[in-house]
Formats: structure tokens, C-alpha cells, sequence
């Protein structure tokens, strides 16, 4: 995996070779540096440098996502992310909620007008903000010159070809697109072309998108990058899992009461001290994120699965190192003769 660089005013440069990042750092002429799961480091007396061009592809979905970052020789990064898909069922909770407390003896406040006309729907809104999410958080490590995105369309219904144009599919992506330019140019492809040209390269594409292959999303997403830079055979196919963190906001009570018909107050983004997600070292359990608390102490879960780790930390066990709200995991390599 290539190691990514920045000049000491912080502009993205052409990654390097892990060997060559050791020796920069050992000669002092780099530092070490860590952003949400991918390793970088900081040059110290370079302020700029010349860049080669470099895509990013965006293979979107449903479930599951894939970006690559390369450019026409090597192969930065592939990342297989999962996609906001909790955010509708969230919506209809609290819609629910909201109209219970309203036919009972609890505080709660008036009806407003239906604010959702008109507007982007909060799960469209948050599936295609996650997208421009990881844009972003690439286009601060690699000197990207062009973002190739592979066009997703809504079905019609009823045989009107006309009333895709008013599908929340469509607002999201044209809204995506819309930000993504701010960052750099944009590149759209349609899902048969893309197919068309890894079929010419030879690729294959898994069946099963949930899997965490590199044959499930980002073999297209290299497929779409390689059209603005050029390549025949992945080099890399080495994969980082990236998984946005559900964080439970604070609310008045919980869904169901308790014993007595006590509805004790849930959720919230702060444990302790620490805000939730927070990558921390614990002297025992080592590197892991925050989650909630409970009788003074915090939980801690697993960057690589989300599990939980312990549920009675004390926060003082614990080194600050990073906020994160997505978890991120480096796959393993796997070693030649044995089977992914």
C-alpha cells in the first residue's frame, strides 16, 4: 500500500513507497502522521513538488460503495465502504414518537407544516452526503485531478419516462455532483459502459455485493478511474473497509418504557469527556473507538468489526487520539497460494 504525502503547508503530493517513508521519516525530513484510518506522513522542508494526474472512481450502491484512488502506473487505495442505510427507519421512529407523546400526558411540542416539501428527503440527503464525505477526506491526502462517479438513474413507473426527474435518486446524485465539482473535475459514466470496458480488460465483477472482495465494488470503481489515467491489470487490490458510525442522538426518552412505566432519557454523542467515535489507546485493550457510558465508566468497540471490547473502562485509561465518525480497517494481506 502506498503511503500518502503532503507538503508541509499540508498541499497533497504523489504517494511514495512505504521504504521511502521510513527513510524520510528516519532522516527527519518527514513526520508521522494519522487521518481516520489511513497513515500518512508530512514533509518538513517542502512546500510543494510536481504531481502526476490522479482519479478517484466511485462505484455507488446501495449496501456497499467502492472508491479507488490511482493514477496510470500504481494503484493508491481501494476502499470498500458501507453505505448509510439506517437514517429512513430513524425518520419513521421518531415520526411515530413524536405523535404518541402528542395523545398522552407528556411534554411535547406543537404540529409544525410538513417541512420535507420541497426538500431533499433526510435519507437521500444522508446516502449522498456520506459519498462527498469520503471525497473530501481523499481529495486532503491525494493530488486528485478528476472524480469518475458511474451514473445511477431511478426507475420509472408506469411507462412515464418523464417522472424520474422528480425521484429523490435523482435530486441526491445531481446535489452530489453538484459538491464533488467544488473539489475537482467530474467524470460520469453510465453503468453499461462501465461494464462494457471491464469486460474488454478482461475483469470479473462477484455476484455477491455484499462481500468484502475486491471482485464485489472495486473492480468497477478501478474500471471508472482508469478511463481518465490509463491501466490494463490492477496492481493492488488490497482493500481498506470504511463503516460510518451510528451515533444515537440525544432524545427526550427511550421507544419503550421500563418496569413502573418509567421512560428513562436516551442517547447523546458525549461519554465522559470523550465525544463518541473517538479513536483512543487504552492501556489493555489498545487502539479502539468510543461508544457510550454507563455507571462511570465508557465502552470501547472494535475498529475492525464495530464489536464491543469492554464496557468498564475508566476514561483516565485512555490517550486521545483522533475524532472519527466512521471506523476504518486495513484488510490483511493474503499470502500467494491461499484462497481470499
Amino acid at each position: 500500500m502506498w503511503v500518502p504525502v503532503v507538503s508541509s503547508t499540508g498541499k497533497p503530493l504523489m504517494p511514495c513507497h512505504p521504504a521511502r517513508a521510513r527513510e524520510l521519516v528516519r532522516k527527519g525530513k518527514a513526520v508521522r502522521r494519522f487521518n481516520r484510518g489511513i497513515f500518512y506522513i508530512q514533509l518538513t522542508e517542502r512546500e510543494g513538488g510536481e504531481t502526476q494526474m490522479v482519479a478517484v472512481g466511485i462505484d455507488p450502491g446501495s449496501k456497499k460503495e467502492g472508491f479507488t484512488v490511482k493514477s496510470e502506473k500504481h494503484t493508491f487505495l481501494n476502499i470498500n465502504a458501507d453505505a448509510v442505510s439506517w437514517v429512513a427507519k430513524n425518520m419513521q421512529i421518531r415520526r411515530d414518537m413524536r405523535r404518541g407523546r402528542r395523545s398522552r400526558n407528556s411534554p411535547y411540542r406543537s404540529a409544525r407544516r410538513n417541512r420535507k416539501c420541497g426538500r431533499l428527503p433526510p435519507s437521500t440527503s444522508a446516502r449522498w452526503d456520506w459519498k462527498f464525505r469520503v471525497a473530501r477526506w481523499l481529495n486532503t491526502l491525494y493530488p486528485v485531478s478528476v472524480f469518475v462517479v458511474e451514473d445511477v438513474k431511478a426507475r420509472t413507473t408506469r411507462r412515464r419516462r418523464w417522472n424520474a426527474a422528480f425521484s429523490p435518486l435523482e435530486w441526491g446524485k445531481s446535489a452530489f455532483y453538484e459538491s464533488i465539482r467544488t473539489l475537482a473535475r467530474v467524470s460520469i459514466i453510465s453503468g453499461w459502459k462501465t461494464k462494457e470496458i471491464r469486460d474488454s480488460l478482461g475483469l470479473r465483477k462477484t455476484k455477491n455485493k455484499l462481500d468484502d472482495v475486491f471482485d464485489a465494488h472495486c473492480v468497477d470503481s478501478w474500471v471508472l478511474a482508469s478511463t481518465e489515467v490509463g491501466g490494463t491489470v490492477p496492481d493492488n487490490t488490497r482493500l481498506l473497509l470504511v463503516s460510518p458510525l451510528r451515533f444515537h442522538r440525544r432524545q427526550l426518552h427511550v421507544t419503550q418504557p421500563a418496569k413502573g412505566g418509567v421512560r428513562k432519557s436516551y442517547g447523546g454523542t458525549r461519554s465522559l469527556g470523550f465525544k463518541r467515535g473517538s479513536l483512543v489507546k487504552h492501556v489493555r485493550h489498545g487502539f479502539a473507538y468510543v461508544g457510550g457510558t454507563m455507571n462511570g465508566r465508557i465502552t470501547l468497540h472494535s475498529i475492525a468489526d464495530g464489536s464491543r471490547i469492554s464496557r468498564t473502562v475508566k476514561p483516565k485509561d485512555c490517550l486521545f487520539f483522533a475524532y472519527s465518525s466512521w471506523r476504518a480497517h486495513l484488510m490483511p494481506l493474503v499470502a500467494k497460494g491461499a484462497v481470499a
